[in-house]
């Protein structure tokens, strides 16, 4: 891609190309509600760039972890005793013992990994099996650049093609909701988080892409539901679907177990996806799972080689032994020589919270973080590369090209194939829009005419 890219950038020489550019990407934003906690979702003047090549390559990366997580999910399922590497609190616990109806537990996901294209090395560092947020945006993204002058002029030399992702999360909801009620039907669906998230604007785009569908749909706050006579409501009105966007810890949090969602849902009253138990694989703690090498003998030899190729070395933060690249370590006396090459993640958390670099902190302060570690559910997992890719920006009418890092977070249909991806850049360590961590851009494939 280089190529490609160096012919963008040099067709951004043009000063005015640059700032018609600029300003017509300005006003998408603004138009169709592209921004993230009152911030522009986009700050650089570039959509990523990739081939056809590259993309199957992921999509076939992709397919070979969903099997591995598929098997893991299955194996928790069946043995409370191996669902206890989740480290599942007691009313997680209690949901995930109850059988929703849905063979699924995470109909629609995200991947978060780092791809180094000139190594063919891709790391899984997270797994969003709860509420994968940007399907949407990454849509609507796409829409805003493709009829910017500088994607016109690119397009005279290639041929551009966006890769769509937001129909995968309708596709999983209709037949989700096939699923659980035994009969094809359209339901009437609620998006259910709080009011005052950041990814409300998304809510909207998605309200109106089902009803453009023919799919009646509302936005509601958890706490405005109400349980009678056997169907879930808001503001009086019954909803058959819900997709759920708030996270299940904070719903649980502020309104307990006896909540009328958490009820309805639970007596099979209401389908709900993603569901409760879409926790176990969402949990940091999945990725010990995979990496720890007690569990080996649950994968035949192509999972396990998909788990060594694309799975850091992650183990949940206890006081026991392991092994470090083939030998034995004692694991916290490990962590606290080891801070250089390490991250610690708390269990169940997002937006980047709570995570601690290891390379950007002091002894003292490492050591903290370990005994918080062990105090409170955690995962220790290996340092990746992370790539970088030259993106440009125009600041005050001058053009910047700097180098970023660069997530790639594949969204997944069915826990089974990908639907697209998200790309998120940074010039921060932490490569997470929720953390201000930098921009999101849509990505197009791309072939020389």
């Amino acid at each position: 891609m280089r190529d490609a890219i160096a012919t963008y950038h040099e067709l951004l020489s043009d000063d005015q190309l640059a700032a018609d550019s600029q300003g017509m990407l300005d006003e998408q934003l603004r138009r169709h509600g592209l921004v993230f906690g009152g911030r522009p979702l986009c700050t650089v003047l570039r959509p990523r760039l990739t081939d056809h090549a590259r993309h199957a390559w992921l999509q076939r990366r992709v397919g070979a972890l969903m099997r591995v997580f598929a098997k893991t999910f299955a194996a928790a399922v069946s043995s409370p005793e191996f669902r206890k590497q989740f480290m599942l609190a007691d009313w997680e616990e209690t949901l995930v013992r109850d059988d929703p109806g849905i063979r699924n537990p995470s109909p629609t996901s995200r991947l978060d990994t780092f791809i180094i294209d000139t190594d063919a090395e891709m790391n899984l560092t997270a797994y969003n099996a709860e509420t994968p947020a940007g399907a949407a945006y990454g849509d609507a993204l796409s829409d805003a650049f493709i009829d910017l002058p500088i994607m016109r002029a690119f397009a005279r030399k290639y041929e551009v093609s966006p890769i769509p992702s937001r129909h995968g999360v309708l596709h999983v909801l209709l037949a989700t909701y096939e699923e659980w009620l035994g009969r094809r039907e359209l339901p009437r669906i609620a998006i259910v988080d709080w009011p005052d998230v950041p990814t409300v604007t998304e809510f909207q785009m998605y309200c109106e892409y089902f009803r453009s569908r023919g799919i009646d749909c509302v936005i509601a706050n958890p706490r405005e539901a109400e349980y009678t006579n056997g169907r879930l409501s808001f503001e009086g009105q019954p909803v058959d679907l819900i997709y759920k966007r708030v996270l299940i810890h904070e719903l649980v949090e502020q309104c307990g177990l006896d909540t009328p969602m958490v009820r309805a849902v639970r007596d099979r009253a209401v389908c709900m996806a993603n569901g409760f138990r879409c926790k176990m694989l969402h949990k940091k703690a999945s990725l010990a799972v995979l990496s720890d090498e007690r569990n080996a003998h649950l994968f035949d030899a192509d999972e396990q080689a998909a788990i060594d190729a694309h799975i850091p070395w992650t183990r949940t933060v206890t006081e026991r032994k392991t092994r470090f690249r083939g030998r034995e370590v004692d694991l916290v006396p490990f962590m606290i020589d080891e801070r250089d090459q390490l991250v610690l993640k708390p269990n169940d958390d997002y937006g980047g919270a709570g995570i601690t670099l290891g390379w950007t902190v002091d002894d003292a302060t490492w050591r903290e973080a370990v005994a918080r570690a062990l105090a409170a559910p955690h995962i220790v997992q290996e340092r990746v590369r992370i790539p970088y890719e030259p993106y440009p920006s125009l600041v005050d009418g001058t053009m910047h090209i700097v180098d970023r890092m660069l997530d790639t977070a594949p969204f997944v249909s069915y826990g089974e194939y990908m639907e697209g991806y998200l790309t998120r850049l940074s010039t921060a360590a932490l490569l997470n829009v929720t953390a201000g961590g930098g921009s999101t851009v849509p990505t197009f494939l791309v072939e020389k005419r």
